[in-house]
């Protein structure tokens, strides 16, 4: 990246998981980092965490589905880091049920997260990405995109995330700013471990049975998407934009 671009990313979702991952692999890369997530101790531990290792990092607790919430911590990642180039949009939460069953909050909790959360962020970064001509939004979509049994409100979200990552890439491309959806499969987290947890499945048991259905033969790490996301948000990747990539150890879609 020129010299003239800050080197600064924010990641929500980031206190574990894939946001946790996302975090350190962009410090690796040698970005400024800000670390969001309603988990406020869990990304100051893993900013300290960064900073300990030579990395420049903060960590900052929020709700990403409140706008002023969303618009303060762009600010102050601003104000400690630098002008924010990199968005990652991570955050997200289930709250699965069969249609019948699901609640009014089960449905809006889940897109406040994921899409609510996602506009709100991108609106409050993408001034600091178009006033340097230069910026990288990465959104996280899933393959639950496509539809998946007892996740209306999760499956809706996600393929929301996909038409308004196509979208960014249409209205703020003449800014130099990319943006691209991960969708990513059955990944190795607390919340597919939670999912096992739920239906009364050992997680190793659960992890090796998702395993068979997978080309790869295995399930995905955290790690297997902070590699995308490392080359989306590279300079390399400048011709890559509007873009869904299934990282899921074979073909979907």
């Amino acid at each position: 990246m020129p010299d003239s671009h800050s080197r600064v990313a924010i990641v929500t979702g980031a206190a574990r998981g894939i946001g946790a991952a996302i975090a350190r692999r962009l410090a690796e890369d040698g970005f400024a980092v800000g670390l969001l997530d309603l988990d406020e101790a869990a990304v100051k531990q893993g900013a300290e965490a960064i900073t300990a290792q030579g990395g420049k990092a903060v960590g900052i607790g929020l709700d990403v589905s409140s706008t002023e919430q969303a618009e303060a911590a762009v600010e102050e990642v601003a104000r400690e880091l630098g002008a924010p180039t990199v968005l990652v949009n991570n955050a997200g939460i289930t709250r699965d049920n069969m249609l019948f069953k699901m609640s009014d909050q089960d449905w809006d909790s889940v897109i406040g997260v994921h899409l609510r959360g996602s506009f709100v962020m991108t609106r409050a970064a993408q001034k600091h990405m178009t006033e340097q001509r230069w910026g990288r939004i990465v959104n996280l979509s899933s393959i639950s995109a496509l539809g998946n049994r007892g996740q209306a409100n999760y499956s809706a979200a996600k393929a929301g995330i996909q038409g308004f990552t196509k979208t960014l890439a249409f209205e703020l491309g003449k800014f130099g700013v990319t943006a691209n959806a991960i969708a990513p499969g059955f990944i190795a987290t607390d919340m597919t471990m939670a999912t096992a947890e739920r239906l009364g499945v050992p997680f190793e048991d659960f992890k090796a049975a998702a395993a068979q259905e997978i080309p790869v033969r295995r399930v995905g790490e955290p790690e297997d998407i902070a590699n995308v996301v490392s080359f989306l948000v590279s300079e390399g990747a400048g011709f890559v934009s509007g873009q869904v990539i299934y990282v899921a150890g074979g073909p979907k879609g």
